[in-house]
């Protein structure tokens, strides 16, 4: 079968002994940082459904692929495991250029993308399934908390694609809608060197803005937060606020240096329930007491489970099966209740907002009252009192 003869595909790959899937996370290049967290997360939540008997008695076995951080390869590696190794569901993909680069493949297939990183929304396909946060379940609390405690100027810096520019758009227009200011938008290669980040950073201690609202990913982005105590700014006065900087970047930074800032996120590891406490202790004594829990390591590992309630109830990996069934389940996830939205096949979330404390974990300063519908394409656009009470 050759790399574009998608006619052979089946859509029903079972066999009568497992249940193969594909896992297409990044272990190197600029997100591998992230993207391993997305890897341990599915491999945990693997290894307890297997050990607990698997679905309908067969163990799910994944084939694992490492893209290496290039669009290029996630488009490769999409088709050796949809087309070569015969897999049709593959949970993968941490950035929108990744999840842009194979969506034209799996659609061709007719295969199911398990995509569970937030991302900049306005976007649908019957072939994926969104597990990780739409705009108006992190972005808008995010601008409400902030323009609330008086932040209304705003300096916004990114990584140079699709997601930080659309973050930026959004956040721009929920900012000046509500009175606020834009003092500056920047944006930068996932290669930056240091020295065009230190300039940025003394752009923005110049400038004085209220709040940097940072969409930078990868090294960039932990080099812009040490840069940004190490040359002077004090985040009590000026917090960075992100979408994306969880607990294992920060360990990576120094927790010293990042103190005070602010994520907006469904999961924090400082999450204080039974079902999170629970997946701290399975992971840590999995990959090592020392190893930070995120919503990146949760956002994987609760989706696979949900999968695995899906499959539990369709019987087959045929797509179209798969995706009714996984629209009628739930999962008692450590962030909270997890199911899907039949209207967009996104995930109904829990908002919250962090700060950053001096161990590198988050006090959770603001949460939702509840699990928030997904709106990815914000058709209730603008801020209500629901956000922020």
């Amino acid at each position: 079968m050759t790399s574009t003869d998608y006619s052979k595909l089946t859509s029903d790959v079972d066999t009568p002994a497992v249940w193969r899937v594909g896992v297409l996370f990044s272990r190197s290049g600029v997100t591998s940082v992230s993207e391993s967290e997305h890897f341990f997360g599915t491999v945990l939540a693997i290894e307890e459904i297997n050990q607990a008997g698997g679905v309908l008695g067969r163990p799910i076995e994944p084939v694992a692929l490492d893209p290496k951080s290039d669009p290029s390869l996630y488009r490769s590696c999409a088709e050796q495991l949809l087309l070569d190794e015969g897999v049709s569901v593959i949970f993968g993909c941490s950035t929108s250029f990744s999840r842009k680069a194979v969506l034209p493949v799996i659609e061709r297939c007719n295969g199911l993308l398990w995509y569970c990183s937030l991302y900049e929304g306005f976007e649908f396909s019957p072939n994926v399934i969104y597990t990780g946060a739409a705009p108006n379940q992190n972005s808008l609390q995010l601008a409400a908390y902030l323009l609330s405690k008086g932040h209304k100027r705003w300096h916004l810096i990114g990584s140079d694609y699709i997601y930080p520019r659309e973050s930026n758009r959004i956040m721009r227009d929920v900012v000046e809608q509500h009175g606020g200011e834009i003092t500056n938008e920047m944006y930068f290669p996932t290669d930056v060197n240091t020295g065009e980040l230190a300039r940025a950073v003394q752009m923005i201690k110049a400038v004085k803005p209220d709040v940097v609202f940072s969409t930078l990913v990868g090294r960039p982005g932990r080099e812009f937060y040490r840069l940004y105590r190490e040359l002077g700014i004090d985040p009590a006065e000026i917090p960075i606020a992100s979408l994306t900087m969880a607990e294992g970047e920060l360990a990576l930074i120094d927790p010293s240096l990042c103190q005070g800032h602010i994520t907006s996120a469904t999961y924090f590891g400082s999450i204080n329930s039974a079902a999170n406490r629970k997946f701290v202790k399975a992971f840590q004594a999995r990959f090592g007491a020392t190893t930070p829990v995120s919503l990146w390591s949760e956002g994987a590992y609760s989706q696979v489970h949900l999968f695995a309630r899906a499959l539990e109830q369709a019987g087959t990996l045929d797509t179209e099966k798969l995706v009714q069934a996984a629209l009628k389940v739930d999962f008692d996830a450590p962030s909270g209740h997890l199911r899907l939205d039949a209207d967009n096949q996104h995930a109904w979330l829990r908002p919250r907002i962090g700060r950053v404390g001096a161990a590198g974990d988050f006090e959770i300063i603001w949460e939702a009252e509840a699990t928030v519908k997904p709106d990815p394409y914000l058709t209730l656009y603008g801020l209500t009192d629901s956000f922020v009470r």
